[in-house]
């Protein structure tokens, strides 16, 4: 990682917690088993990448660019993806763990989430517009001022959300998660 530039390449096993890694670009490279956690990573740009079953828990991306950046079985507990440049912003997530990230503000129109768990997760004034939330656990996920239209949480679970803070227009749900969009009225649906 210590080129300012890497295209195509693929970085397994790579251990980098705790460390600076500044002003790189990477371009269509895989990072497998990597460990980044704790790690500060500011100023670089990740275009086409995939992360496979890494840790990147805590670390700090502030004003990264992620485009089209795919997470697979990674953990990445309490990240502010907020802190990323906004400008060409795509992300998708299969089989992690996000809990307690944020991503705050950001536009992640029909970004997938699979089989994650989103445990407290900030999605305050983001736009989900056409998202999808399948099998994802979104239990104390916070959605305050959300463009959630046309999103499906047919399959997800343990979600809270206000539709009267939140925009919902043809966003799908399953009639067992209904509970989630009525809890604030304090209802026994049986």
């Amino acid at each position: 990682m210590d080129a300012l530039l890497h295209d195509d390449k693929t970085f397994d096993g790579v251990t980098y917690a705790e460390q600076i890694v500044r002003g790189r670009e990477f371009n269509n490279c895989t990072f497998k088993r990597c460990d980044l956690s704790g790690g500060t990573f500011a100023q670089n740009k990740f275009i086409e990448c995939v992360f496979d079953s890494c840790n990147l828990s805590l670390a700090k991306f502030s004003t990264s660019t992620m485009n089209d950046v795919r997470f697979k079985n990674c953990k990445i507990l309490g990240v502010n993806f907020h802190e990323c440049q906004d400008f060409l912003f795509d992300v998708g997530f299969d089989n992690c763990v996000l809990d307690y990230a944020s991503f705050m503000g950001k536009k992640m129109l029909k970004t997938r989430f699979i089989k994650s768990s989103l445990k407290e997760v900030n999605f305050s004034n983001v736009n989900l517009a056409g998202s999808v939330f399948d099998d994802t656990d979104l239990n104390a996920a916070v959605f305050n001022r959300t463009d959630l239209t046309g999103a499906n949480f047919i399959t997800a679970y343990n979600y809270d959300i206000d539709p009267e803070i939140n925009l919902i227009k043809k966003a799908s749900f399953s009639a067992t998660g209904i509970h989630g969009l009525l809890s604030k009225y304090q209802l026994k649906i049986v």
